[in-house]
């Protein structure tokens, strides 16, 4: 499968299109659009690549990575997934949009599909395992492309850091545990795509991220 990287206003969130090049489905991950001109780029893509939004999937549901969840939904008609965990956070994109002083009308988030550790989400011939990765938030998923080699790993791995835990439901000793555990373990060589600045690799998080060491 193939990725395309959007980097939106809103806290610097990266949006990812996921896609198949040849069913032309695709999948977009962590939603941030916030105005006409982010909402018009992410339709012209879709258009202009003819693809089918078949899903659209939150790797946690903090303001930012969700903000254009309904909008998506209606101008893609695909359903909104996410852990189970995060529910609570849906319900409050309101409050959470007050909390940070986000300026914007907001819309809190009603899930169509939970998803569960394991679960394969197809796309087209390409599919992506979903990993359960709390300590940023408790509902922290991360997306596993095995075939094609890249994780998007939402805010629980960056390069050079990892996701901040004093926010509702964040733990840093659960975090770290996770990423040990769950993500560290993939190949050397797998892409890492986080929810905010550059790509990175499994193998150079192993060596250099001080929080891991």
């Amino acid at each position: 499968m193939k990725i395309a990287k959007f980097e939106f206003s809103l806290f610097g969130i990266n949006t990812y299109v996921v896609f198949d090049i040849h069913s032309k489905e695709c999948v977009i991950i962590d939603p941030g659009m916030i105005n006409d001109e982010e909402r018009e780029a992410m339709r012209r893509f879709i258009s202009t690549n003819d693809l089918k939004v078949t899903g659209i999937i939150n790797t946690h549901m903090h303001v930012d990575h969700v903000i254009a969840d309904q909008w998506s939904k209606k101008a893609f008609d695909a359903p909104i997934m996410a852990h189970i965990d995060d529910l609570p956070l849906g319900e409050r994109v309101k409050e959470q949009a007050q909390m940070f002083g986000v300026p914007l009308e907001t819309e809190n988030v009603i899930v169509d599909r939970w998803l569960v550790p394991g679960d394969k989400i197809k796309v087209g011939d390409g599919e992506l395992e979903v990993i359960h990765v709390p300590g940023h938030s408790k509902g922290s998923i991360a997306l596993y492309d095995a075939a094609d080699g890249f994780l998007i790993s939402g805010d629980a791995l960056f390069a050079g850091s990892i996701g901040r835990t004093d926010l509702p439901g964040g733990s840093m000793p659960q975090l770290i545990d996770s990423i040990k555990s769950r993500l560290l373990t993939l190949p050397g060589d797998t892409i890492v795509y986080p929810g905010h600045g550059p790509a990175t690799t499994i193998s150079k998080e192993k060596r250099q991220n001080p929080y891991l060491q």
